[in-house]
This record gives structure tokens, C-alpha cells and sequence, in this order.
């Protein structure tokens, strides 16, 4: 695949970076489509050939983007305690690129802890860091490999996979990839989940990788790739072979009080209702929300808000606070 790019361009600034800067990449080659879309049957594959049309009018160029500078990442650090290595690990890679025209290039990580502890929450916001696009695969749901890589057009149903609409729908390059709950991935019979990792984690050949569906060569070497799990023992060696292995441990007590009075205050901050409440929790309140995961603790601020709210008060008391044995709700996000 052709790595040429255009000149460095400035890109748009997020809250959390200096200035973006993106250069121009081509993830295809529009002769490749062309040959592909030629060689279709007349009023056969009609999904196919809307695919080929769709990828011939966006054109193959996306967006390559990277901070201009090293990123402020201090309020990473005070959000996340528990994810301070992994957060060095990034500075370390943003520090070899950021003041030269080396593209970005972040290590596949695997993030390992057990649930709610905010693995998923972490992707999302090196996205917001890094200013690139985000892409988001469940595999607890997912029985087939060819949700990664797209079915062949053979099959009645079938589709491109998670990879090539990410980077072909998309407009970036190089986006970030989320591989959730990975451990939990299980195939049926000859597929196997995980089977187009093998290829897209490594450099050389994901520029090269090619969907089923399409069958067309997508450059997908730019993607940063981030895996969670739960536990490693179900994940092929060389899978983890191929990623930077980091053990996320629950914050502590310290930690997890910080972070439980951070979101009172970041949620009373968004919302006019929160001129209403307090400045801060009393210290009861807050010890109770720091004893829980850091995923439950938003919806357990906004229950207790809500609660004080209907009781006419400007704080929160423990009693506002939802049932700690009590019923958990079955609609969330898993970790």
C-alpha cells in the first residue's frame, strides 16, 4: 500500500491537546475498487457494488492525525490514579513522535482488571487525547470471526467487518480501535474470533489487510489498537504476544474518594439543576460512593441527585444514595 502523504496541515484543536496536526493517508487504492466493481455481474451483489460506489465517492484519503506537541495529560492522570502506568506508556510514544513527521504509533495494549473499573472509559478518552475517531467492538456478543473481517459476499447477509467500516466510513486513518472484553470472544465451529487479529496487529501485515466482503486491501497498519479483559488465560499467546500487557488494578481508597468527589463536582458543573446542590458531598456520602466501582458511581451520583432533589434539599444524605445490596439495573455498558 502507498504510504505517501500530503503535507502537515493543522487539524482541530480538543480540550484535552495542543493543536492536532493531520497529513492526508490513502487506506486504499481506488484502482482496486474499480477493477472489483467492474467485474460484478449486472444487477447481482447489489450490496457489494454499493460498497464498491460508496468507497469510489468518499475516495481512499483519510485523515492521519497526531498532537502538534506533547498533550496535557495531568487530568488523565487525576482521573484515571489506577491507570498511571499505562498513561506513561502512551507519553512515552507521543514523546518519539510529536516534534517530528513520524506518524503516531501506539503499541497495541491490553487492558487487564476485573469489571467496572474504567478499561473502556480509558480508550475512549486516548481518543479525545489523541483527536482521532473511535471504533468499538463487543466480543462478549459476537460468535463469528467475520465480524472483525466481513463474510464473504457469498453468504445471504452478508457485510464488510468492524475494520474496514471504521476505516473506510470514517474519516481517520488512524483510529482508535476498541477490542472489548476480548477474553469473552467464542467462535462456532471453523470461525474463529480473533483470527484476523493475527494479521492487523502487526505492522506489516495490516497494511495489507483485506475484508472478506470487499476483498479489497485496506491499510490498516495506523489503527491503535486497545484491548480489555477480564482475565488473559483465554487469549491465544500470540495475540498477547503481539500487545503491551498492562494489569489495571481498582484504585484504592485514596483514589477512588478523588475520583467519586471529582464526578459530584464535573456532574453538578454540567447541568443547570446542579446550582441547586452543594459545592461538595459530605464526607459520609462520599466514603459510601468510594467503596463502589468507578463505573457505578455516576449512576449512583445522578440517583442520589435526583432523590435529594424530590426531597427538597441542596445536599445529599446517605439515604438518597441507591440500595447497595439492592437489584442492579440489567441495562448498562460492560467493561
Amino acid at each position: 500500500m502507498s504510504e505517501r502523504t500530503q503535507d502537515l496541515v493543522p487539524f482541530k484543536p480538543s480540550a484535552a491537546t495542543s493543536m492536532p496536526i493531520a497529513s492526508m493517508r490513502p487506506v486504499y487504492r481506488v484502482g482496486d475498487v474499480e477493477k472489483r466493481l467492474d467485474k460484478l455481474p449486472s444487477r447481482e451483489h447489489e450490496t457489494l457494488r454499493a460498497t464498491y460506489e460508496r468507497m469510489l465517492e468518499k475516495g481512499p484519503e483519510r485523515f492521519q492525525v497526531k498532537p502538534s506537541g506533547l498533550p496535557a495529560m495531568a487530568h488523565l492522570y487525576d482521573e484515571m490514579p489506577n491507570f498511571g502506568e499505562v498513561l506513561d506508556d502512551v507519553r512515552r510514544q507521543l514523546a518519539l513522535c510529536h516534534d517530528s513527521r513520524d506518524a503516531l504509533e501506539i503499541t497495541p495494549m491490553l487492558l487487564l482488571g476485573p469489571p467496572g473499573i474504567g478499561k473502556t472509559h480509558f480508550a475512549r478518552e486516548i481518543s479525545r487525547l489523541l483527536g482521532t475517531g473511535l471504533g468499538f467492538i463487543s466480543m462478549s456478543s459476537l460468535t463469528a470471526g467475520w465480524v472483525l473481517s466481513g463474510a464473504s459476499s457469498q453468504w445471504k447477509g452478508a457485510r464488510p467487518g468492524k475494520v474496514f467500516e471504521t476505516l473506510v466510513d470514517g474519516a481517520y486513518a488512524n483510529p482508535v480501535m476498541v477490542v472489548d472484553e476480548i477474553d469473552k470472544a467464542r467462535g462456532e465451529h471453523a470461525y474463529d474470533p480473533l483470527g484476523a487479529l493475527y494479521s492487523l496487529l502487526e505492522h506489516d501485515t495490516a497494511q495489507t489487510f483485506t475484508d472478506e466482503f470487499a476483498e479489497v486491501a485496506i491499510d490498516a497498519s495506523q489503527v491503535i489498537w486497545v484491548a480489555t479483559a477480564n482475565d488473559e488465560r483465554s487469549i491465544p499467546d500470540p495475540i498477547l504476544n503481539r500487545m503491551n500487557v498492562f494489569e489495571v488494578l481498582a484504585p484504592d481508597a485514596e483514589a477512588a474518594r478523588a475520583i467519586a468527589l471529582r464526578l459530584y463536582v464535573g456532574l453538578r458543573a454540567e447541568h443547570d439543576w446542579g446550582r441547586r446542590f452543594d459545592p461538595e458531598p459530605g464526607e459520609a456520602v462520599l466514603e459510601r460512593l468510594a467503596a463502589m466501582a468507578p463505573r457505578e458511581m455516576r449512576r449512583a451520583w445522578m440517583t442520589a441527585f435526583g432523590n435529594a432533589r424530590l426531597a427538597g434539599r441542596s445536599h445529599i444524605d446517605l439515604a438518597d444514595l441507591p440500595d447497595p445490596g439492592g437489584r442492579r439495573s440489567p441495562i448498562g455498558f460492560m467493561q
